[in-house]
């Protein structure tokens, strides 16, 4: 088997533009490897056909940017024209979509090749990708657990070295969380960088595209080409144009760094505690400024978002009907019977539970006394966030309170797929993004992330410092790798 997905995206970016490799030689790689890797169920639906007669298409064009020619992997909740989009559920099981997301159509643009859809939490609920209808992704450092969610495919195929950049989406932690759990690198940008146009929505206020890659560099790479307002989605924003790599490798001497207590607290376990301390003593040393400070809200955060995503979950899934598309209960005896027995079989049981108690906070006076009253908090905890942002940089903490645990474990216990999240959820409140660089590994060889929270539209400050983090720590983060710590 070759070995050109081990090179960095700068190397190959050389060996296309000097003829010595071809695009298809990625592309015939990335196969072999899923191949291989097959076993750890990262990816739903495979491209190969397409993906082949595009790679020998680009032979004749001029190689014209650094990620051109380069494959990549869409997690199955992000619209593909003529690929099919499942969202790991038996309700789209059978959905080929007509258009292209807005993302695609930005990564097409810069001539990059879609490796495949990679496996998630049925319609993204969940933080451990094992209520995908179609069985949970494996993690690649240890198969026995969980990949975390609801991005767990994506985050399983870059940790495997199967491709080299995915894009995941993250409504409560779901890029950085699996990251974290798998070792690579995750951003959520700030809520309006990236357009929702064709992402099937889960919760609308929350929901950020982001990528996810094998280092902070190339996460950066990823995050110039998919930014930008689009008249397709009125909730992105107009913004300068930007590189995102144009701090990487800068002296962070002089940053000042806040550290919430909460995120210190004793709900996470002691040697990721111990991990980050190790962290933020690097950090002083390179005269960085870290103080620990208490932020209000962060423990409201699992509840607001309890509240808001099911609600808006409700409400966005109610378009799932039979229809229109996707999955349709055969020979009803009448309309109502079309409905409830479509639903019933087509979506998964986390689904069915997240829509019926989100009905229920927006139904009738609850809509007010519950949601209502979220979204007042909400607006309370962005500005608890504001108000440490006049005096910080950055905000960093643990990314998880554990590192990946058993596939067994927790099955039937729903608050956990929150309480998973617990750390990563206010970023998703506030609409800040939020980055997950792997920091080191716990004594049973598993990945451990640190977080890093950046006022909004801060993020090259945020891989300013993840680029010294990453350099400095210089892990190996492959798991077929020797000599992890």
């Amino acid at each position: 088997m070759t070995k050109y997905l081990d090179l960095s995206i700068i190397e190959i970016n050389e060996l296309l533009k000097s003829k010595k490799i071809k695009p298809i030689d990625l592309v015939n790689e990335c196969f072999d490897r899923i191949e291989a890797n097959k076993s750890l169920n990262a990816y739903i639906t495979l491209n190969k056909e397409e993906a082949i007669k595009t790679a020998i298409e680009l032979e004749n064009k001029e190689v014209d940017n650094i990620l051109f020619g380069i494959p990549i992997a869409i997690k199955d909740n992000i619209l593909t024209k003529d690929l099919r989009t499942t969202c790991a559920s038996r309700m789209l099981e059978n959905f080929n979509p007509i258009y292209d997301a807005t993302v695609i159509k930005k990564i097409k643009e810069k001539n990059m090749i879609i490796i495949g859809k990679t496996n998630m939490d049925e319609f993204a609920m969940g933080s451990t990708s094992r209520t995908s209808y179609f069985k949970a992704p494996l993690n690649p450092w240890n198969q026995d657990m969980i990949t975390g969610g609801s991005s767990g495919g994506s985050a399983a195929a870059i940790s495997a070295r199967t491709v080299l950049l995915s894009l995941g989406s993250d409504t409560g932690g779901s890029i950085r969380q699996p990251s974290a759990y798998t070792g690579i690198v995750g951003m959520k940008p700030t809520y309006g960088r990236v357009s929702r146009y064709g992402v099937i929505a889960f919760a609308s206020s929350l929901d950020q595209l982001g990528p996810m890659t094998r280092n902070v560099y190339e996460n950066a790479l990823l995050l110039n080409a998919i930014v930008g307002k689009d008249e397709l989605d009125l909730t992105s924003v107009e913004r300068e144009e930007e590189d995102f790599t144009r701090y990487i490798g800068k002296d962070i001497k002089g940053l000042k760094i806040a550290v919430p207590n909460y995120f210190m607290s004793d709900i996470v376990s002691d040697e990721i505690i111990l991990k980050i301390k190790e962290v933020i003593k690097l950090l002083e040393q390179a005269g960085a400024k870290v103080d620990y400070i208490d932020v209000p809200y962060l423990n409201n955060a699992v509840t607001l978002y309890q509240i808001i995503a099911m609600g808006e979950a409700s409400s966005n899934l109610a378009r799932f009907d039979g229809t229109r598309f996707g999955y349709s209960y055969p020979n009803p005896k009448n309309l109502d019977e079309l409905y409830t027995k479509t639903r019933e079989e087509g979506f998964g049981a986390e689904v069915k539970r997240r829509i019926m108690v989100g009905s229920y906070l927006l139904s009738g006076d609850n809509a007010k006394e519950y949601y209502d009253k979220a979204l007042e908090i909400r607006d309370d905890m962005k500005k608890s966030f504001d108000k440490v942002f006049e005096s910080y940089d950055l905000i960093i903490g643990p990314t998880t309170t554990t590192t990946a645990y058993k596939q067994t474990e927790a099955l039937d216990d729903p608050l956990k797929s929150f309480m998973d999240d617990v750390l990563v959820i206010p970023v998703n409140m506030a609409g800040l993004p939020g980055l997950n660089v792997p920091v080191g590994f716990s004594k049973d060889k598993l990945p451990i992330g640190m977080h890093i929270i950046g006022n909004s539209f801060e993020e090259a400050k945020m891989y300013m410092l993840a680029s010294y983090i990453e350099n400095k720590l210089n892990l190996n983060l492959n798991p077929e790798g020797e000599n992890h710590e």
